[in-house]
């Protein structure tokens, strides 16, 4: 009888602990996520950055290209985020006859930036 007060006494430990600590941490990764979509389509539209409007359908772009394919259902065409990070850094490594420039290779938009558009274009 008293091992099974123990237990019991020593599972509501348990759960009183991992309650406070998940209340104590902080939730601005939702607000931190929303920064980089927001600033990831500030390059994505930006005519001296991404300027993936140039070439591609998206969001609610203006004068959007049609040299390559509308970016939706990214979700499902790049399961894998980072693969999809590889086609934006550099897409001759997939197809070598491509027209989309290598933006990380050629160092046309930084680090950060290419990770602010990948968030970006993964929600759409």
């Amino acid at each position: 009888m008293r091992q099974t007060a123990t237990k019991i006494l020593l599972s509501a430990c348990s759960v009183a602990v991992l309650t406070g600590t998940l209340l104590s941490m902080p939730f601005s990764t939702a607000s931190a996520d929303e920064s980089a979509v927001a600033k990831g389509k500030a390059v994505s539209f930006d005519r001296k950055l991404g300027n993936c409007l140039a070439c591609h359908a998206m969001d609610d772009g203006d004068l959007p290209g049609n040299i390559g394919p509308p970016l939706v259902s990214m979700k499902l065409r790049f399961p894998d985020k980072a693969k999809l990070r590889a086609q934006i850094w550099d897409s001759t490594v997939n197809n070598p006859n491509t027209i989309m420039p290598p933006f990380g290779r050629h160092k046309m938009l930084t680090e950060e930036q290419i990770d602010q558009v990948v968030e970006y274009v993964y929600t759409l």
